[in-house]
């Protein structure tokens, strides 16, 4: 007896996935088939498995496909990083390992959210803490990072190595504590393991309280909370930050900052007005 499609809902989707496949785009002869899209021996052939095997994972029989057999059927169809996530769901009940992609920049779709919070701070940061887009409220608040080389646009190089953004903070080893424990947070998550090494390596070389806060081993989440800045010339900014991911790409998250007070939200305008272009 046939398993149903709800107790085989791995073997629906890779039907219905192959269905959509053309046969004459992979240089297969279209003839006559009895149902749209490749056959199975075809996706085993693509996927470099036994026609077998792919024949016993449609029909639920054979038990768990590996991690292995999965990502060479995900290649083998085609499938987009959400639905080879959703094909590991299916087959190993988890998402696949992350492959941590490197990222120089954002859509300009996603600069025009920025840009749309003018007494807002806000930036994108890779999982490392790279900041990779900003608007005009954080080039001016926090670091005007269009001056920065590409490598020192780097939150805890900063913190931690940046005078000027360390004189910044009203409590600077509370920042400091958040930032590495967030760090190691992030970049786990995202699979960053190798960029990590390197950022912890020269930090490591560079400051010896990261060296010390990073054997703390802390490991924090960071979905919000507060921030308190001392200008020179307006004084104390306090500020509310959030932390949002970006839809799609792991490695990425938006961190916004609002005024915490009436009196912050008018220091920041101030400071606008005075810095405008």
């Amino acid at each position: 007896m046939m398993p149903n499609t709800c107790e085989n809902a791995l073997g629906t989707f890779l039907r219905d996935r192959r269905s959509r496949m053309e046969p004459a785009a992979f240089g297969f002869p279209v003839g006559r088939r009895r149902t749209p899209g490749l056959r199975r021996e075809e996706v085993a052939l693509r996927s470099n498995i036994s026609p077998t095997w792919y024949s016993w994972l449609e029909q639920g029989r054979g038990g768990a496909p590996s991690a292995d057999v999965l990502d060479r059927l995900a290649k083998g169809l085609m499938l987009t990083e959400p639905e080879r996530e959703h094909l590991f769901i299916l087959g190993l009940g988890r998402p696949p390992i992350t492959h941590y992609p490197a990222c120089d920049d954002v859509t300009p779709r996603l600069q025009r959210v920025l840009d749309a919070l003018p007494l807002s701070p806000a930036i994108i940061k890779t999982a490392t803490w790279d900041v990779v887009a900003w608007n005009r409220a954080a080039a001016t608040l926090l670091t005007d990072y269009a001056k920065l080389p590409r490598e020192e646009r780097n939150v805890l190089r900063l913190i931690f190595t940046n005078p000027r953004s360390r004189a910044a903070q009203e409590d600077w080893w509370t920042v400091a504590r958040y930032v590495v424990g967030a760090l190691r947070a992030d970049a786990a998550r995202a699979g960053a393991s190798t960029e990590m090494t390197r950022l912890v390596e020269d930090l490591s070389a560079l400051s010896p309280e990261f060296a010390a806060l990073w054997r703390e081993n802390d490991v924090v989440g960071h979905a919000d909370g507060q921030k308190r800045l001392r200008h020179p010339e307006h004084g104390l900014i306090e500020l509310e930050f959030s932390v949002f991911a970006v839809d799609g790409r792991p490695d990425l998250g938006m961190l916004v900052y609002n005024p915490a007070t009436p009196e912050s939200a008018r220091r920041i305008e101030a400071l606008l007005a005075q810095t405008a272009p």
